[in-house]
């Protein structure tokens, strides 16, 4: 199996944990202003859907209200199509590189959201860093606020979600 593939995994696994976790309500806000929990765990679902599993011809049949079994679902295919032979072409390899740095914000996203203990594959981190930081234009939309200003010297996770408008010290309002 290519690296690029076995990152994106251990990315998406990463994420499951964080799903199955999740304790408190899935309405909860998150640090992803458009999105609740909920949200952001469709969100991740949809542009895996999008994006990888219909061009790859694989499209996972998910019960709408257990959001556990709806990521598992994903990520098994996920998993399946990927492990394919020819299913890694170029411009997919790409893809794939970004959009695993997106699972890694919101997996942090989640996980703030519902208070679920997380620190992510410095590893996969540090690649995301150079990734957002060269390819910052491939990182630009609506989507993302402005970087925040986070010192040099900060964790790796805190400078990756600070790329993309995250403040790392964020904490959920407490009604």
């Amino acid at each position: 199996m290519e690296p690029v593939v076995q990152d994106h995994l251990h990315a998406c696994e990463a994420f499951g944990v964080v799903v199955s976790e999740v304790q408190g309500p899935w309405d909860a806000p998150t640090p992803c202003s458009e999105w609740d929990a909920r949200g952001v765990l469709e969100h991740v679902i949809g542009f895996h859907d999008v994006l990888l599993l219909r061009p790859l011809e694989a499209k996972p049949t998910r019960p709408k209200d257990d959001p556990i079994a709806r990521w598992r679902l994903t990520e098994d295919a996920l998993s399946s199509v990927l492990a394919r032979p020819g299913a890694l072409t170029a411009e997919r390899e790409a893809l794939l590189g970004y959009l695993t740095t997106e699972v890694l914000v919101h997996t942090w996203d989640l996980a703030k959201a519902t208070g679920v203990g997380l620190t992510l594959d410095s590893r996969l981190c540090q690649i995301g860093v150079e990734r957002a930081t060269t390819n910052r234009k491939a990182f630009s939309s609506d989507m993302f606020d402005a970087p925040i200003p986070v010192p040099e010297d900060a964790a790796l996770q805190d400078q990756l979600v600070a790329l993309f408008g995250r403040d790392p010290n964020w904490r959920p309002n407490l009604r």
